[in-house]
C-alpha cells in the first residue's frame, strides 16, 4: 500500500503522485505539462472509474492533468475498509461491509482511497480504452455572429477566410469541461491563429459564441462574461439542463468545427424555436 503520495510514485507502468484534497477528496496527478500522452492517462483512468467504483464514491471530476475523486468517508471507511485481504489482492472483488479488516489497519478514508486508487492506477496498463467520440459542431464565423474575427485575422496577417479554414481544419481535443456548465476546453488550435484573451472582457457572451484564448478554443454553453476572442456561433445546444447528459461534450471527445452560411444558422435555430 503507498497511500497519499507529495511525490511521484510508479504504481506498476503509470507515475503519479496521490494528493488529499480537504477530508473527502483525493486528486491523482499524472504529469506536470499539457499534452495528449498525459491526457490519454487522464481519460484512461476517468473510463476505469466509471466501470469500477468503491463505496462512497460520489464522482470523478477529469482535468488536464488529473482526476480528482470525491467521496464520502465513513461510507468509504465501511466499504474499503472492511475489505478482506483477498479483496485487496483483488481490487476487482464487491467489498463485503462486514467481512474482515484492512490488512493495513488504516481507519483513515483518505488512506483507504489513496490505496485503492493505487490499485486501479497500477491496473491501467492493460485496461480497455474506448474509441473517442467525434462531433461535429456547425459554426457561422464573422459578422455579429464573430464579431472578433476581423482583429484576430489583422493579428496574424491573414484574411478572415483563411482564419476560418484554419479554425476549422484541426481536430480538437475536449481536455475538460468547466468555468460554466457544458464548457468544454479544447486543445489543438494550430499555432497560425493562436491569439491573446482580450484586454477587456465582456460583460455578457451568448450561448454558442465561439472563442479563441492563447492556444485553446472553446464554445460558450450559456450566455456569460468572457474574455475570449469571439469568432463565430453555432446554432447547437452545448448544455441543455434537462438532458442526460445534460452536455453536448465530454473529457477525451474530439471536435471539428464545419463553417455554415448565415442562412443554415438562422434555419437551424428557429428550428430549434
Amino acid at each position: 500500500m503507498k497511500g497519499l503520495a507529495e511525490n511521484y510514485v510508479n504504481y506498476g507502468a503509470i507515475e503519479a503522485k496521490l494528493l488529499p484534497l480537504g477530508d473527502s477528496a483525493v486528486t491523482v496527478q499524472l504529469g506536470e505539462t499539457i499534452c495528449r500522452q498525459t491526457h490519454d492517462r487522464v481519460r484512461q483512468l476517468a473510463e476505469h472509474l466509471e466501470r469500477h467504483r468503491f463505496p462512497g464514491m460520489i464522482e470523478y471530476v477529469p482535468a488536464f492533468l488529473s482526476v480528482t475523486v470525491y467521496f464520502e468517508p465513513f461510507k468509504a471507511l465501511g466499504g474499503l475498509g472492511n475489505r478482506t485481504a483477498a479483496d485487496w489482492a483483488d481490487p476487482d472483488s464487491n467489498a463485503d461491509p462486514t467481512g474482515n479488516a484492512d490488512p493495513t489497519g488504516s481507519t483513515n478514508p483518505l488512506g483507504l482511497v489513496a490505496d485503492w486508487l493505487g490499485e486501479q492506477l497500477a491496473k491501467l496498463e492493460n485496461a480497455a480504452q474506448t474509441t473517442p467520440r467525434v462531433t461535429e459542431i456547425p459554426v457561422c464565423y464573422g459578422g455579429e455572429l464573430g464579431p472578433d474575427l476581423p482583429e484576430v485575422a489583422e493579428a496574424h496577417g491573414l484574411s478572415e477566410q483563411e482564419v476560418i479554414e484554419i479554425h476549422a481544419s484541426a481536430d480538437y481535443l475536449v481536455y475538460m469541461l468547466g468555468f460554466a456548465p457544458g464548457f468544454a476546453y479544447l486543445g489543438g488550435l494550430p499555432q497560425r491563429i493562436a491569439t491573446p484573451r482580450r484586454q477587456t472582457p465582456r460583460l455578457s457572451i451568448p450561448a454558442g459564441t465561439v472563442g479563441i484564448a492563447g492556444d485553446q478554443t472553446g464554445v460558450y454553453p450559456i450566455a456569460t462574461p468572457g474574455g475570449w476572442q469571439l469568432i463565430g456561433k453555432t446554432p447547437e445546444p452545448l448544455f441543455l439542463p434537462d438532458a442526460t447528459p445534460p452536455t453536448l461534450l465530454r473529457a477525451g471527445d474530439i471536435v471539428r468545427f464545419r463553417p455554415i452560411s448565415r442562412e443554415e444558422f438562422d434555419r437551424r435555430e428557429a428550428a430549434r424555436g
